[in-house]
């Protein structure tokens, strides 16, 4: 009798026959507003359209499509910083990035740096929803985009995406960070030199409170040389919790950041609980 094993090469092959296949990190999408240009502006209400150094915007608050618990907080909208990063109280203009374990305010920094998209070459933020896995998300794009003081020589790509959870508590979130490009890290006014400099750019996200465990930085954040498409910790050929490269995924469960196995992994499992259960048929089969 050997219909058991055959069971055992099912499960598995569609174990592996499942895995995703990915030509990049980041999802089509979640663009139907897009900003205007500006260099150290947030996204207002028709775009924020400001050509000067360090140009702002008043900033309008944009919804997130559903809650989310971030820290305790229960947020339903954000403010969408051109420098690569969103925060929930007030609009961020600073350019060259502090240290997110030390951070003032609630912030998440796909790729906190001197990003300006002045230059017509450069791309400008866009954001709106879709979904991610089947789930509701919204997402934030920095396609294409440039340094300071309005370089396009180089470009930097990448996303942020919130996917919603709540059907597993309420305000449960996923944060993602996917990373296509990376070739700046900082700009001119950061002590930066054809987009690489000491000041570079910190990835992670904070909840202001300078307190143990209310804050995340990838390794290599703020050290020149590191993030970039050949740096030592270089995003788009890493990634965590995710088997994409250039995918980062942290689970917020509860108010905090928790890894939450990825649907392969639950594939996974699965196949080993099977493997287990059906194992006393498979060795009866060969007696």
């Amino acid at each position: 009798m050997r219909r058991p094993a055959n069971v055992l090469t099912l499960v598995f092959l569609s174990v592996f026959l499942s895995s995703p296949c990915f030509s990049g990190a980041i999802v089509p999408g979640f663009d139907s507003t897009a900003d205007g240009r500006n260099d150290d502006g947030t996204y207002t209400t028709g775009g924020c359209n400001n050509d000067s150094d360090g140009g702002t915007c008043d900033g309008t608050p944009v919804s997130i499509g559903f809650p989310i618990n971030f820290y305790g907080s229960l947020r339903d909208s954000l403010f969408i910083n051109t420098n690569g990063n969103v925060t929930f109280d007030i609009p961020l203009a600073t350019f060259t990035p502090f240290s997110l374990d030390d951070a003032f305010r609630q912030i998440i920094a796909p790729f906190f740096a001197d990003i300006d998209t002045r230059n017509p070459a450069s791309g400008v933020v866009s954001f709106g929803n879709g979904t991610f896995e089947g789930q509701n998300a919204f997402g934030v794009n920095w396609l294409d985009v440039g340094y300071f003081n309005s370089h396009a020589d180089k470009t930097n790509s990448f996303q942020l995406l919130l996917v919603d959870r709540g059907s597993t508590g309420a305000g449960n979130f996923d944060i993602i960070f996917n990373f296509d490009r990376v070739q700046f890290e900082a700009g001119d006014a950061s002590f930066g030199s054809g987009g690489l400099g000491c000041l570079a750019a910190r990835v992670g996200f904070s909840n202001g409170t300078a307190l143990p465990g209310e804050s995340l930085e990838l390794p290599g954040s703020g050290v020149g040389g590191t993030f970039i498409d050949d740096g030592t910790y270089a995003l788009i050929t890493h990634r965590l919790n995710s088997d994409v490269d250039g995918r980062y995924i942290f689970g917020f469960r509860d108010g905090v950041y928790t890894v939450v196995p990825e649907p392969s992994t639950y594939i996974l499992m699965l196949a080993g609980c099977c493997l287990l259960l059906l194992r006393p048929y498979v060795i009866r089969s060969r007696d």
